[in-house]
C-alpha cells in the first residue's frame, strides 16, 4: 500500500504517475477515483460554499456552524444577527437534505438554553433547489412527503430556483437576495478529471463509458468503478460502487485462473435518504416508506453495514442516547474567532 496521489496514467507503458515524479507499474490498473465537487463553472463560489465529501470538509462544515451561533450570540445588532442565525443549502439531494435536516435539529433541539442573548430555535434553515422537487431520483410522492417533513422541521424549501451568486456575505437567486454568513453546497459533482486520461468516450457528465465488466474499452487491463463508471441503470450510489468492487476482484481472480470475463450485474437492494429524527423516505423494490418506518429501515441499514460488532454496538448506544435526548456530543471547534 503506498499513499499519494494518482496525477496521471500511461497507457502504453502500464505505469501510473504519482505526484512528486513517482511512477508505479500495473498488470491490472483499478480506477475509482470518483468525483470532484462542481460549482458549474464557478469556482470562486468555494470558499464561501463548502461541500461535504471528505472528512476535512465534514470538520470545516461543522466548525462553521458551531462559529456561526458563537458570532451570533456577540452580535449585538439584530439584522446582523440573523444573517448569523440564517443557514443556506444548496441542492436538494440526499445529501442536501440531510445537512437541512439536521441543521434544523441542531438549532431547535440541541442548543436551545446554550446560549443568553437569542434563542436558537430562531435560526433559518434555507433548502434551495433548482428542480420542481426535493430529492428528484426518487418518485414523486416520497418527494412531496421529504418535502412535508423538511416543513415539519422548520426547513425553508425553496423549489425552482437557482443560486447565481455566493458570497461571504450571503446568496443571490436572481435578483433575490438572502443574507446568509453559512452556505453549504450539495448541488452538483464531477467526475474526476483522471478519467480522461484513459483516452476512453466519456459520458456528459465526464463518466467513463466501460464495457459490460466494467473494464475500459480497448483495455482489458483496466477496469473503472464506482461514480466515475458510466454503467446503464446503475445510480452512483454506495451500494453500486461496493457492488462494482465485489465484480471486479472476482474478474481479477478469473484472470488469474485464465477464466472468460463476465458482466457486471448491479442488484437493486433500494434507496434511503434520511431527513432527520423519525423523517425518512425509502424505496425497497415495490415499496415506498417514508416518516419512522423509513427511518427504521435506514438506521437499521447503518448499523448493519458497519464493520464488526463492536463498532455496531458503539454506533447503537450513541445513536439511542442521541435520539432519546436530543443531544450531539461531537461538538468540537478547532478554529478561533475572527
Amino acid at each position: 500500500m503506498l499513499l499519494g496521489e494518482a496525477t496521471g496514467i500511461n497507457l502504453e507503458n502500464k505505469t501510473v504517475q504519482l505526484d512528486g515524479g513517482d511512477t508505479l507499474p500495473y498488470d491490472r490498473l483499478v480506477v475509482a477515483t470518483g468525483t470532484t465537487n462542481s460549482y458549474f463553472g464557478n469556482d470562486a463560489w468555494a470558499p464561501h460554499a463548502p461541500a461535504l465529501k471528505t472528512l476535512e470538509d465534514a470538520l470545516e462544515i461543522r466548525s462553521r456552524i458551531l462559529l456561526a451561533f458563537e458570532r451570533a450570540e456577540r452580535e449585538a445588532d439584530t439584522a446582523r444577527r440573523a444573517a448569523w442565525l440564517t443557514f443556506v443549502v444548496v441542492g436538494a439531494g440526499a445529501t442536501g437534505v440531510e445537512l437541512a435536516g439536521t441543521l434544523a435539529e441542531i438549532a431547535r433541539h440541541t442548543l436551545p438554553g446554550e446560549f443568553r442573548r437569542f434563542d436558537p430555535r430562531l435560526a433559518r434553515v434555507v433548502l434551495v433547489e433548482a428542480s420542481e422537487r426535493v430529492l428528484p431520483p426518487y418518485p414523486p410522492d416520497l418527494s412531496h412527503k421529504a418535502w412535508l417533513q423538511l416543513e415539519r422541521l422548520g426547513v425553508t424549501v425553496c423549489l425552482q430556483k437557482k443560486i447565481t451568486a455566493v458570497d461571504a456575505d450571503g446568496v443571490f437567486m436572481g435578483k433575490e437576495r438572502i443574507e446568509a454568513k453559512t452556505v453549504l453546497w450539495a448541488a452538483g459533482v464531477a467526475s474526476s478529471p483522471l478519467g480522461r486520461a484513459l483516452g476512453a468516450p466519456l459520458d456528459r457528465a465526464g463518466r467513463v463509458k466501460v464495457e459490460p465488466d466494467l473494464s475500459v474499452p480497448g483495455h482489458p487491463e483496466i477496469f473503472v468503478i464506482g461514480d466515475l463508471a458510466a454503467v446503464d441503470g446503475v445510480p452512483g450510489i454506495a451500494p453500486a460502487a461496493k457492488q462494482m468492487g465485489r465484480h471486479v476482484a472476482s474478474q481479477i481472480i478469473s484472470w488469474l485462473k485464465n477464466e472468460k470475463a463476465r458482466p457486471f450485474r448491479y442488484r437493486d437492494y433500494g434507496q434511503l435518504a434520511t431527513i432527520g429524527r423519525s423523517a425518512a423516505v425509502a424505496v425497497l423494490g415495490r415499496v415506498k416508506l417514508s416518516g419512522f418506518p423509513a427511518w427504521f429501515v435506514w438506521l437499521t441499514a447503518h448499523i448493519y453495514f458497519l464493520i464488526n460488532f463492536r463498532n455496531r454496538l458503539v454506533v447503537m448506544i450513541d445513536l439511542a442516547g442521541a435520539y432519546w435526548t436530543f443531544q450531539r456530543y461531537a461538538r468540537i471547534v478547532t478554529k478561533r474567532i475572527t
